[in-house]
């Protein structure tokens, strides 16, 4: 990975992880000081409450993606210290998704003439769970690219010995 490809990308991790950070505190303030009345067309508490867990699971993910492009960079990604953040990554878009599915309940009542838009958001909630079986295919070929490094360093050192 080259350095301006991970430079670029701790940029944009930067820029999206204050952003996030910046809304998480904007949507703290409005639960604590209780400035914005409800009018009754949804439940604003429960949807900020959501929304903030629900960027907190992207910013898990994101620290997460700092740290594997750290050990790219260092040429130590396949070892198994990766996986714990492959893990948490995976964990973060279940929770993603779990708290979309939570958006779409809180959703439903309101949409009783047209269940269609309940469905979609549904599908959407699919969609980010297959996200999280492509990121745990992702985990196996790093698995096994482990496994082939690890048999390749013993292979050396048997070469080794023999020379």
């Amino acid at each position: 990975m080259g350095r301006l490809t991970v430079r670029a990308l701790r940029a944009v991790l930067v820029v999206v992880l204050t952003g996030t950070v910046f809304v998480q505190a904007l949507m703290l303030w409005a639960l604590i000081s209780g400035n914005d009345p409800e009018d009754g067309s949804l439940p604003l508490t429960p949807l900020r409450v959501i929304t903030i867990l629900g960027i907190g699971t992207a910013q898990v993910a994101m620290v997460c993606v700092w740290r594997l492009v750290t050990m790219v960079r260092r040429g130590t990604v396949f070892s198994h210290a990766a996986f714990r953040y492959v893990d948490a990554i995976i964990g973060a878009i279940v929770a993603a998704a779990l708290v979309w599915f939570a958006v779409t309940a809180l959703n439903a009542p309101g949409q009783r003439d047209d269940p269609g838009v309940t469905v979609i958001m549904g599908g959407v909630g699919l969609a980010i769970l297959g996200v999280a079986l492509i990121v745990l295919v992702l985990r196996m070929l790093l698995a096994q690219a482990v496994a082939r490094d690890v048999e390749a360093a013993e292979m050396q050192a048997e070469l080794d010995e023999v020379i």
